[in-house]
């Protein structure tokens, strides 16, 4: 047997020899924990879109506002802590407090008209 085929054998056999050293490597340390780990992986798979669903329809309860527009009074929802436009009047309206009220830029001052009947008036 000369050098150079004894060097094609070695070479041939380089990939055993690699999955033979990793095999008595996993065999020496256990493989409980690849087992334990496929597991918390699959677990973790199954649970993350229930704990989703769930969440996501918590942060919705929270934040969904259903109320009336203070111009129109028609009734739609928006999110709280947003800036929409009223689907009937076309009004700007913010959503505050689980509230709509109308959008004022800086410096404008917003006034709330009292209906006040005639007759009480005259007396």
């Amino acid at each position: 047997m000369s050098l150079k085929s004894f060097q094609l054998n070695l070479v041939n056999l380089r990939p055993w020899l690699t999955l033979l050293a990793v095999v008595w490597l996993l065999a020496s340390l256990g493989l409980g924990w690849l087992v334990n780990s496929l597991l918390i992986i699959v677990g973790l798979l199954l649970l993350a879109p229930v704990i989703a669903f769930f969440g996501f329809r918590w942060w919705l309860q929270s934040n969904l506002v259903a109320d009336q527009c203070p111009v129109c009074k028609h009734e739609f929802t928006g999110l709280n802590n947003s800036q929409l436009q009223c689907p009937n009047c076309g009004e700007q309206l913010l959503v505050q407090n689980s509230h709509f009220r109308r959008f004022t830029p800086d410096g404008t001052i917003d006034i709330t008209a009292i209906e006040v009947p005639s007759q009480s008036l005259e007396d």
